[in-house]
């Protein structure tokens, strides 16, 4: 039933935007940012090129549906009332990205950082702020992981196993059953002070594309079984990250 009820809920943005409406598909993004209300708002981070491949930035990639179709599931299941029309996308050094607990990036296998970015994404971090990271693979991981080290000097990327509490905050998940978009997935975090017991400060979800899986729920494109997954993962970084 829960099943069923993710995929429902998420189908009147696709009859809004057409099937496979990606608006993001090109260079020239428009964003504009909404001012804090003290709703909770997806934020997106903005980074590294702003053209790839298929004419958008990496930081682009699934917005805006993604979040979109996101909120709506958040709203539907959990006693959270986020804003429904999308998403603010900060960069790295934004000051107002610090009235927004979390923050998801897009492709950190293209990250780069300049020194502001670099000391405002630390502050961040430290004044309590959570990092999703997502949709990134194979050698895609060398970056991500040089960049999380400039980051955290001295922070350890570890393992996340089914039993952190980041798995079982509203949905129970186990980890080991989950098939990643691009084969099987892992996830990774670093603890504050390296120290299990305390926050977990990031999430990384490698050889995964929760962002996808969002994005393309309603359309069929998708397996339901991985959307519904990646909409559980999603759901249970939001309560954790707002309860820690």
């Amino acid at each position: 039933m829960v099943g069923v009820t993710l995929i429902v809920c998420a189908s009147a943005v696709l009859a809004q935007e057409g099937f496979f409406g990606r608006r993001s598909r090109r260079a020239d993004i428009t964003v504009e940012n909404v001012p804090y209300d003290a709703r909770f708002r997806f934020v997106r981070l903005r980074h590294g090129v702003e053209s790839f491949g298929r004419g958008e930035p990496p930081w682009a990639h699934d917005y805006p549906r993604a979040e979109r179709n996101f909120a709506r599931i958040l709203q539907e299941i959990t006693l959270i009332k986020p804003h429904m029309d999308g998403s603010n996308v900060y960069t790295l050094d934004d000051p107002d990205l610090f009235a927004y607990p979390i923050a998801y990036m897009s492709e950190p296998g293209f990250w780069q950082m300049s020194d502001a970015e670099l000391t405002g994404i630390q502050n961040y971090l430290k004044k309590g702020g959570f990092l999703i990271f997502d949709d990134f693979r194979g050698d895609h991981w060398y970056n991500f992981e040089e960049q999380v080290r400039r980051v955290i000097p001295n922070g350890r990327l570890v393992l996340l196993d089914n039993s952190h509490p980041v798995f079982h905050s509203f949905f129970d998940i186990n980890t080991a059953e989950t098939q990643g978009f691009y084969g099987p997935a892992a996830f990774h975090g670093v603890f504050e002070d390296n120290d299990p017991s305390k926050r977990l400060l990031l999430v990384a979800n490698y050889n995964h594309d929760l962002g996808e899986l969002w994005e393309f729920s309603d359309t069929g494109f998708v397996p339901v079984d991985l959307s519904n997954d990646a909409y559980k993962y999603g759901i249970n970084y939001v309560v954790y990250a707002m309860s820690h």
